[in-house]
């Protein structure tokens, strides 16, 4: 039956698996503070300058600090993939290497460090598998020549600790960057397959009610033709009646106990919808894992109310709902570029904000609204990531009609 499909796949997506999967997406890989502590690498350059070993130390003092600058500047940007694929990043690279090349030439000793940093700055940027090659080996050519003029065969180790910066650099961020793409991926994929479940639920409460109802009509009628001339018989039949209905209500209580709550995707779906067709352009944005039933019918409600309220009293154009969920809360916002509150209405809200509020505080949870920051209406609404299940919405159902503050 679906119910017991239903149930696999609810366990499957449990509070801890989930809270799991996120903290391991969010243990935090590699990011552009990773590559700050291999600066020390040119503490040697900075040793050399101190010592008042280096000619013209100033303009080695401010190349080192135009490379440092660079390097940063390289190296966050390649953790923002459009800004990694941007042109300036690659200028920006590009400038990185000829100070790396001009320093290591005019110095050389300590300053030769400075290759390897440039390595991992160009591993981190070009990560594609055709790119690295056309610039790994040019790159290590041109540092093998550099270092053998300067310090001769004994710095060839230069030239392998920048072959292996680039490369290993360049695959450990791809294979994280691949591995975090797989992760989203799995959480679309549950988040489809739960609702690929509700849609078969749907279908086979569909089944069970038409056989039921199916039953109940042909005894019905049995019923009506037996009773002007058998009224035992009649009374027979409205006694099946009365167990047949009986029986489907037990029946339609089990398939929908722990389903009553809606779906958050749905809301978003019609909310979409009935912003659009109020000529309001509708910004839906949704990350994080999957949330479980008990949020999703918390926030569902809430944005039912939200979406409803822009329609009716925002006066907007452009309505933002914005859905993020962490290993600890999940935060939903909904803001539009109306008018924002009255100053009139004071610090009251509708009954649908305030039974909202009330919802969501039995669940731990908090439910704000406020005046945009650029102009406008914000509704805030946070849950604990397992909120109380009791609190869900199960009875009296939001007004839909709340007022603005």
């Amino acid at each position: 039956m679906a119910v017991t499909r239903l149930k696999r796949t609810t366990t499957a997506c449990g509070p801890a698996t989930v809270r799991d999967r996120w903290r391991a997406r969010n243990g935090r890989g590699p990011n552009g503070f990773s590559m700050l502590p291999w600066l020390l690498m040119g503490l040697g350059a900075l040793s050399h300058l101190v010592r008042g070993e280096a000619a013209n130390p100033w303009f080695g003092g401010l190349g080192l600090l135009v490379f440092n600058t660079l390097y940063i500047t390289v190296v966050f940007r390649a953790f923002d993939r459009g800004r990694r694929e941007a042109p300036l990043t690659w200028v920006l690279l590009a400038a990185l290497a000829a100070l790396t090349f001009a320093l290591a030439i005019g110095y050389g000793r300590e300053w030769l460090m400075l290759f390897p940093l440039l390595g991992l700055a160009v591993g981190s940027v070009a990560r594609r598998p055709r790119l690295l090659p056309a610039l790994a080996f040019p790159l290590c050519a041109a540092v093998a020549l550099v270092t053998v003029w300067r310090d001769g065969w004994t710095a060839i180790g230069v030239v392998y600790g920048t072959f292996i910066s680039v490369m290993v650099t360049a695959a450990i961020l791809a294979l994280d960057e691949t591995v975090r793409e797989l992760r989203e991926t799995r959480e679309e994929l549950a988040r489809a397959a739960v609702e690929r479940e509700r849609l078969r639920f749907s279908r086979d409460l569909h089944d069970l009610l038409g056989h039921t109802l199916s039953v109940i009509v042909v005894k019905s009628e049995a019923a009506r033709r037996l009773a002007p001339r058998d009224l035992d018989a009649a009374l027979g039949q409205v006694t099946d009646i009365e167990a047949v209905g009986r029986q489907a209500l037990t029946e339609i209580r089990e398939a929908v106990t722990g389903y009553r709550e809606g779906s958050l995707g749905t809301e978003l779906d019609r909310a979409r919808s009935a912003l659009a067709a109020a000529d309001v352009e509708p910004v839906v944005r949704r990350s994080g894992p999957p949330l479980e039933p008990a949020a999703e019918a918390l926030l569902g409600w809430v944005v039912r109310e939200a979406a409803t309220n822009v329609v009716r009293h925002a006066r907007a154009s452009r309505c933002e709902i914005v859905v993020t969920s962490g290993p600890e809360r999940t935060r939903l916002t909904v803001a539009d570029d109306g008018p924002g509150p009255s100053p009139a209405a004071g610090s009251g809200a509708g009954t649908g904000l305030r039974g909202l509020r009330e919802r969501l505080a039995a669940a731990g949870g908090t439910l704000t609204t406020a005046a945009a920051p650029a102009g406008g209406f914000l509704l805030t609404a946070e849950l604990p990531a397992s909120p109380d299940p009791t609190a869900s919405p199960g009875g009296e159902e939001p007004s839909g009609l709340g007022s603005r503050l």
